[in-house]
């Protein structure tokens, strides 16, 4: 076992460490001195009893022997006084050496060096040459989803964690991670901020103020995002300097009410990236209902490609011969104009009179509230806080007080009548609960819920929900679309639009036989090159060097992709 000057320093640096080592000092004192006491009772025995004279070294041997248990035998009493002092001895030796001394040499000593060890792997800052990282001020839900996005961009991220224990665990579960105080200005000139890409607040609404008070001291121009639990915090940090603020819980009540079909067959614009707009439409009564892709014709009439269709919370890539069904949600990819051709060609039919049910008036039920409410749809609120409720008066139709899982409050509140319901609780076994129960009083009810933790969206999904998304993954892609320099797209959970250059391994190729498809599952939606950016894809077509691809798919298909023409 070493002890490097460093690890040392560490040991007795610390108040609490010291108290530990002096306390094992003390102990082996102590020890030192029940040797003494038990050698000379050895030689007065011998000597007086015995009649054997015995030197102070034979003495100390005769009682570490007895009190190791080790009993060689060469030495022995013969009297009874002499054997119950041995049994004494090799009682008390048990304890205090076999039992005591271990314990205490790992709780005083052993201990606090590995801790040493921990604390001293993670690096206090960043070689000067480093540039175009992510900095993420902590570690949670929305920094893990949004390491899983940089990760196979290739673009480099350190994680700041100012415990250091909780620096090394990170350590060793492979995320790049530096130890250092978040509201101390040489933490930021450590890490080389004035080469980073973006630096990500994502602590609590006063820490994160003061990280960007600070972050601003060492440089004025690094993109700063932070995210806000509170909305009346937005302005405050935008005061301290954060260059794009993220009220996520109001975005992501947004979000899940733009994901309601309530009857309308209007396009819904999601986003756009690039120079594309991404777009959505209910199928149920359209002149698309039951027709295979190929019969839609809609990229002749509109310029429009359908690029996949929403079922049951999964996307399902769209082929020629896909089938549109009365259930699904059509996503489409194509230029501002081919999308005003498109919600012409659809129509605008008036809503439905049937109310949207949002369970939950928290912050995501409320914001959610408010979107439905701008698209036109009839709102009820179900919640068993008043004062949440009385937050609503005014902007929801109807507010009623009980519990969602009680069925007698699920119908009072509309569940029978309702098109759709928004499961907007931040527990996410009650918001699988209630999809269950929800889908079981009403099959074809269409259920729209968030989640908190992302190890739960199967679990969701298995008890009938239509669409999820998370706080986090919603994080995450806000982030990311920050980073690449687009409008922010939110498809759903797990599932990202993003542009890739092309690899060199598919220059020259034919887009059908370049196998990206095949191979990793990924859709092509648009590509770039010779100055153009194309979305009527024909299958013919060449991919020429230099050319952008723009393609559809989950982080592990992007994984993938990255893996098959490196």
């Amino acid at each position: 076992m070493k002890l490097p000057a460093t690890e040392l320093a560490y040991i007795f640096g610390k108040g609490e460490m010291r108290r530990d080592l002096l306390a094992l000092l003390r102990y082996g004192l102590f020890l030192i001195g029940v040797v003494a006491v038990y050698s000379t009772l050895f030689r007065v025995i011998m000597e007086r009893v015995e009649g054997q004279a015995h030197s102070w070294v034979t003495a100390v041997y005769w009682t570490l022997v007895t009190m190791t248990t080790l009993g060689y035998g060469e030495l022995t009493f013969q009297s009874d006084l002499g054997r119950l002092f041995s049994v004494v001895v090799l009682l008390s030796g048990v304890v205090l050496l076999l039992v005591v001394l271990p314990f205490t040499f790992i709780r005083f000593f052993y201990a606090p060096w590995l801790e040493a060890q921990l604390r001293l792997r993670a690096p206090r800052r960043l070689p000067s040459d480093t540039r175009d990282h992510v900095l993420i001020a902590g570690y949670d839900d929305v920094a893990a989803e949004l390491i899983d996005r940089l990760r196979p961009a290739g673009i480099p991220f350190h994680v700041i964690e100012p415990d250091a224990t909780t620096a090394a665990q990170l350590l060793n579960d492979g995320i790049p991670v530096v130890t250092a105080e978040l509201d101390n200005r040489a933490t930021y000139e450590n890490l080389q901020i004035q080469q980073a890409r973006l630096l990500l607040a994502n602590r609590t609404d006063t820490t994160n103020t003061n990280i960007t008070l600070t972050a601003r001291e060492v440089s004025q121009d690094v993109p700063i995002v932070g995210i806000v639990e509170h909305r009346d915090s937005t302005d405050i940090l935008e005061l301290s300097g954060c260059t794009q603020v993220l009220a996520l819980k109001v975005q992501l009540g947004e979000y899940l009410a733009n994901r309601i079909s309530a009857g309308s067959g209007s396009v819904d614009v999601i986003g756009g990236f690039k120079g594309l707009q991404i777009a959505e439409f209910s199928a149920r009564g359209t002149p698309h209902e039951g027709r295979a892709v190929r019969e839609t014709r809609l990229r002749e009439q509109t310029g429009v490609n359908i690029i996949g269709m929403w079922r049951r919370g999964h996307l399902a890539p769209a082929f020629p011969d896909t089938t549109v069904t009365t259930d699904s949600i059509v996503v489409v990819v194509g230029l501002e104009e081919h999308l005003a051709k498109l919600d012409g060609l659809l129509g605008s039919r008036p809503p439905a009179g049937a109310p949207t049910l949002v369970i939950g008036a928290g912050a995501v039920g409320r914001a959610a509230t408010r979107a439905l409410k701008k698209n036109g749809i009839p709102v009820h609120v179900l919640d068993r806080d008043a004062r949440a409720l009385g937050r609503l008066t005014g902007i929801a139709d109807r507010t009623f007080e009980g519990d969602a899982a009680d069925r007698k409050a699920l119908m009072n509140a509309g569940l029978e009548e309702a098109s759709s319901v928004v499961l907007t609780t931040n527990d996410d076994a009650v918001n699988v609960y209630l999809a269950v129960y929800c889908r079981r009083l009403k099959p074809h009810v269409r259920i729209v819920s968030r989640i908190t933790h992302d190890r739960n969206l199967e679990a969701i999904y298995r008890a009938g929900a239509d669409f999820v998304l998370s706080y986090a993954a919603l994080g995450a892609e806000a982030v990311v679309s920050m980073l690449e320099g687009h409008e922010l797209v939110s498809l759903g959970e797990d599932v990202d639009l993003f542009s890739v250059s092309l690899p060199r391994a598919l220059e020259g190729k034919p887009l059908s036989d370049s196998g990206i498809g095949s191979q990793t599952g990924l859709s092509v939606v648009a590509v770039q090159q010779d100055g153009q950016l194309i979305t009527n894809l024909r299958a013919s077509m060449t991919l020429e060097p230099g050319a952008e691809l723009f393609m559809l798919g989950t982080i592990q298909q992007r994984t993938a992709f990255a893996k098959a023409f490196d």
